[in-house]
C-alpha cells in the first residue's frame, strides 16, 4: 500500500505564517554577494537577476541540446519512455525548487545548477565515464569526472562567466554519496575554486570532499539522489529487467512518487530554518539501504554492463586512439577538426589561447565526452566502416 507523508501540523503552520508575514527565514544566498571571473560583465539588473543570466547561459550552451540523447542508466533502447539525461536535470531542478521554495532559498541559484550539474556527461552514462577516465588517465595521468568536466564545459570550453556559486554548486553535486546533513563550506573564492577542481584531475578521490558553499548547492546535491531513486527503477521495470516487488522501501516507500514526497518532506521537516539541510535517521538509512539496491540490481546488474563493455569501451579506446592522432598530424579535413574545434570556436567567445592550443588529450577527451549516445556510434561507424563491433538497440515493441 502507497503511504504518502505529510508535514507535521507544527512546520505547516510556521511556514504559511511566516509567508504571510513576509519573515520567511533568510537562509538562501543574497545575489549581492555573486562572484564572476570577470565582474564588470553580467552584471544583475531588474529584469536578468544574477543566476538568470547563468541559467540563460547553460541552457543555450551548444552542449544543452545533446542532453535529449544522453544516457541516464538504460543505453541501447529506442524507446522514449526510458529517461534519458535531459529528463533527469529537469527532474533535479523540479525537486530542488519544491525543496528551495519552501525553504525560503534562492530558486534561480538552484535551477541554475541543476540545470548545469550533468552537462560534462559523457555518452553511455557512468559506464562511458568510466571508460574514458581509464582512457584519459592512461595518457596523462590526469582523471575524468563528469561533474568536473560540467565545470570546464562552462567555464573554459565556453567562457560564459557563470558565477563562483553556480559553478561549485556543479563541481560539488556528487550523487553518488549520501550524507544524512549537508552542511555548506565556506569558499574564499575562484583561486580556492580553481585548486580543488586540479585537485579532482590529479586525484580523483578528492571529489568525495567537495562540498557546496551554498544551501542552495546542497539542495541540489540531495535532490540528485531523490530524483534517480525511484526513476531508475520505473525505467527498469519498463525495460522489463525487474519489478517493483525486488525492492524494500522503508521509511521512503517502494515507488518514485512515494520516495519524492517523502523525502521531500523529510527534508523540510528537519531542515526549514536551519543553515543546513538534513533528514532524519531513518528516512537517511531508507535512502541508503534503497540506493545500495538500485546498485545490486540495476547499475551493477549483468543486464546493464554487459554490453557496454563488450561494444562500447573498446570503440572508445579505437576513437580516442585515431581521434588523437588525427588532431597531432593535424589532419584538417577530420572528424575533430571539422565537428569539433571548428563547432566550438562557433561560439565567438574570446579566449586568452586558442581552443586548438589546449593540450591535444583535452581536446579529445572535450569532443567524446560531448556526443550523445548516437552520434557516437555514427561517428565509430565513419571512422571504422570495418569494425565488427556493433550496437543492437531494443525497440519499442521487443
Amino acid at each position: 500500500m502507497l503511504k504518502y507523508e505529510m508535514l507535521s501540523k507544527e512546520v505547516s503552520e510556521r511556514i504559511a505564517r511566516d509567508r504571510e508575514c513576509g519573515s520567511v527565514p533568510k537562509t538562501g544566498f543574497d545575489e549581492k554577494n555573486v562572484a564572476r571571473r570577470n565582474p564588470s560583465r553580467d552584471k544583475a539588473n531588474v529584469l536578468r537577476t544574477a543566476f538568470i543570466r547563468d541559467i540563460d547561459k547553460i541552457i543555450h550552451c551548444p552542449y544543452y541540446n545533446r542532453y535529449a540523447d544522453k544516457t541516464q542508466v538504460f543505453s541501447f533502447y529506442k524507446n522514449d519512455d526510458i529517461t534519458r539525461r535531459g529528463l533527469h536535470v529537469q527532474l533535479v531542478s523540479r525537486i530542488a525548487r519544491t525543496i528551495g521554495k519552501a525553504l525560503g532559498l534562492n530558486l534561480d541559484l538552484i535551477e541554475a545548477i541543476a540545470l548545469g550539474h550533468d552537462i560534462g556527461h559523457t555518452p553511455f552514462g557512468h559506464a562511458g565515464e568510466d571508460f574514458l577516465d581509464k582512457l584519459y588517465f592512461g595518457e596523462t595521468g590526469r582523471h575524468f569526472s563528469h561533474n568536473i568536466h560540467s565545470v570546464r564545459v562552462l567555464d573554459r570550453i565556453y567562457p560564459y562567466n557563470v558565477s563562483l556559486q553556480t559553478l561549485n554548486g556543479i563541481a560539488a553535486h556528487n550523487g553518488e554519496m549520501e550524507l544524512c546533513e549537508y552542511r555548506p563550506r565556506a569558499l574564499s573564492g575562484f583561486e580556492e575554486f580553481d585548486g580543488e577542481i586540479e585537485k579532482c584531475y590529479v586525484d580523483k578521490s578528492y571529489i568525495k570532499k567537495l562540498m557546496p558553499d551554498t544551501l542552495e548547492g546542497c539542495v541540489v546535491r540531495i535532490s540528485d539522489i531523490i530524483s534517480y531513486l525511484g526513476k531508475d527503477r520505473q525505467d527498469a521495470e519498463r525495460a522489463r529487467l525487474m519489478g517493483s516487488s525486488d525492492f524494500e522501501g522503508g521509511a521512503i516507500g517502494v515507488h518514485n512518487a512515494e520516495i519524492i514526497n517523502n523525502l521531500i518532506v523529510n527534508i523540510v521537516e528537519n531542515s526549514y530554518g536551519k543553515p543546513y539541510i538534513k533528514l532524519d535517521e531513518a528516512h537517511f538509512d531508507a535512502l541508503r539501504d534503497s540506493k545500495a539496491d538500485n546498485y545490486e540490481y540495476i547499475y551493477k546488474s549483468g543486464k546493464v554492463t554487459e554490453k557496454l563493455g563488450k561494444t562500447v569501451e573498446p570503440m572508445m579506446a579505437q576513437m580516442y586512439e585515431k581521434l588523437l592522432s588525427e588532431l597531432t598530424s593535424k589532419k584538417a579535413d577530420s572528424f575533430i577538426f571539422t565537428h569539433h574545434i571548428d563547432y566550438v570556436n562557433m561560439a565567438h567567445y574570446k579566449r586568452e589561447v586558442p581552443y586548438e592550443e589546449t593540450e591535444p588529450n583535452q581536446i579529445v577527451v572535450d569532443y567524446i565526452a560531448s556526443m550523445t549516445d548516437d552520434y557516437f556510434i555514427d561517428l565509430y561507424a565513419r571512422l571504422f566502416p570495418e569494425s565488427s563491433l556493433t550496437v543492437t538497440y531494443h525497440g519499442y515493441f521487443d
